[in-house]
């Protein structure tokens, strides 16, 4: 039996999980995490901080935030104890449109104030850890035109410990062992380590991985990264073709994990713009609300047929039973891809009718579903998915696990998932993320400028992460590299 002991934030808890006798013991029991509320914060009103740039104070409120980056305001707090702070800074649009501008604590930049209209309204960053003394908090224009009353700020609600116990229990009845015994490992190490991971286009050994490599003395990520996107019927067309499968199967058979993700680049009766980056939406005229709605059944079929290729190359992969991190449709609430151009409502749709047609029509049961809409209003629903995955890309040489966004998506439904960084630019340092109990159940570090400067040459792109912080990463004690991996395929399951 392997005994896991968890040190998350403020919440110790030790907790025994399953061992090769497939045994498990019972949490032990703990206090309820406290909750703190807001009516004893403390107040710092705006107009007592230091103003640079435009930023004026207009009848008792700060507003002026015009240039980027020039324009900010300075708010020095004092916190009493060292320890964990939600900070709210009250704030409304200019126009009533969304607008969003960093916050700075001690000059680290840890967010964004998120306001949409013209009445006062709170944005809450949680869980930001400051020693004893004084702080500054700093907002500083991004998108600008916003007006800020007050800052309050408050300590964080402790973390509930019972958030990392998921049981490895996949939505698709019908899975495969194979998926099932890599969601068990998952879920086992969930909470404790973290799995790295690396999208890399040319497999295991391709450069971005050649970097790693290179860079750490020898490792190599936990996880390969793909993407379905050249074996798109629309790409094909234009004369495109992948080895990714290939690449996959050759991970697995050497003891990698495998994550797909699929840039579904648009049928071609509705690319607009460039062919090759008809995933994005300005590159396309396709309306996904009529196609579900029935009012476009020709697009609907299209959509059918692509889906029906990328079926074909998923099947390849269960019949060398090869278990996927599948994780279509991502960042639809973004905007900025087709699938997201309608609302929720018809991505939605679009999710759970994907879903249903890989499992139920081409039974695909080697695939585990990682949801990455990145907002809670597109959640399409616990019976669809099996992992929530968040892409982050904070800017450069930010090395904090983006405990605010962890938090929030620990909102999104009131079901026990696991938690991944899905994709990120740069790498979080692992001691940051054990301390503030934003433990991602792993990372993917996008490929290209984020770890290599050159696709043929082993040469470490700097610009988002340094090669201190990728060693740190890929030797800390609680990142697991591919080296570091179990036997997946006769990984033990627990008893039923």
């Amino acid at each position: 039996m392997r005994k896991f002991i968890s040190k998350v934030g403020l919440v110790t808890t030790a907790f025994l999980l399953t061992g090769c006798s497939g045994e498990v013991q019972e949490p032990v029991a703990t206090e309820a995490p406290k909750v703190y509320g807001w009516e004893d914060a403390m107040v710092y009103e705006a107009e007592a901080g230091t103003l640079v740039g435009n930023v004026r104070i207009n009848k008792g409120i700060v507003e002026g935030f015009e240039k980027a980056v020039e324009d900010t305001l300075t708010v020095k707090i004092q916190v009493e104890e060292t320890g964990f702070y939600d900070i709210n800074v009250s704030s409304k649009s200019m126009d009533g449109n969304y607008k969003e501008n960093y916050v700075y604590v001690d000059g680290e930049k840890l967010g964004t104030v998120a306001v949409e209209g013209e009445k006062f309204t709170d944005s809450i960053m949680r869980r930001i850890y400051m020693e004893a003394g004084e702080h500054d908090v700093k907002i500083e224009a991004y998108w600008g035109w916003i007006a800020v009353d007050k800052l309050e700020v408050k300590k964080s609600d402790e973390l509930d410990p019972s958030r990392l116990e998921i049981e490895p229990v996949l939505v698709n009845a019908n899975a495969t062992d194979s998926a099932k015994r890599l969601m068990t490992y998952l879920c086992d190490i969930y909470g404790t380590d973290i799995l790295s991971g690396q999208y890399c286009d040319t497999g295991m050994y391709g450069n971005e991985n050649a970097v790693i490599w290179k860079t750490t003395g020898g490792k190599y990520p936990a996880i390969l990264g793909l993407d379905m996107i050249e074996y798109t019927p629309s790409r094909v067309a234009n004369g495109s073709s992948s080895e990714a499968v290939e690449h996959a199967i050759e991970c697995w058979e050497n003891g990698g994990i495998i994550t797909f993700c699929w840039h579904w680049n648009a049928p071609e009766k509705y690319i607009t713009g460039k062919w090759y980056s008809a995933f994005y939406k300005e590159h396309t005229n396709i309306d996904l609300a009529k196609i579900m709605s029935g009012e476009d059944q020709e697009g609907y079929d299209l959509l059918m047929a692509d889906i029906d290729a990328i079926a074909q190359q998923l099947l390849r992969l269960q019949e060398a039973d090869v278990p996927v991190l599948w994780r279509p449709l991502h960042e639809a609430s973004g905007g900025w891809f087709w699938w997201g151009n309608a609302g929720a409502d018809a991505y939605k749709e679009l999710y759970i009718l994907l879903y249903d047609k890989l499992t139920n029509e081409y039974g695909l049961n080697n695939l585990i579903w990682v949801w990455n809409g990145q907002d809670k209003d597109w959640y399409p629903g616990n019976e669809y998915v099996d992992i929530i995955g968040e892409d982050i890309y904070p800017g450069e040489k930010v090395y904090t696990p983006q405990t605010a966004k962890y938090l929030e998506v620990l909102d999104y439904t009131d079901a026990k998932k696991m938690i991944i960084l899905s994709e990120n630019g740069c790498m979080f340092d692992p001691d940051l993320a054990i301390r503030d109990g934003a433990m991602w159940g792993s990372f993917a570090t996008w490929g290209g400028e984020f770890i290599s400067e050159s696709s043929t040459l082993m040469f470490l792109s700097e610009q988002y992460t340094e090669e201190e912080m990728v060693k740190k990463v890929y030797n800390h004690e609680h990142v697991i590299t591919r080296d570091e991996l179990p036997d997946l395929k006769n990984y033990p399951l627990r008893e039923e």
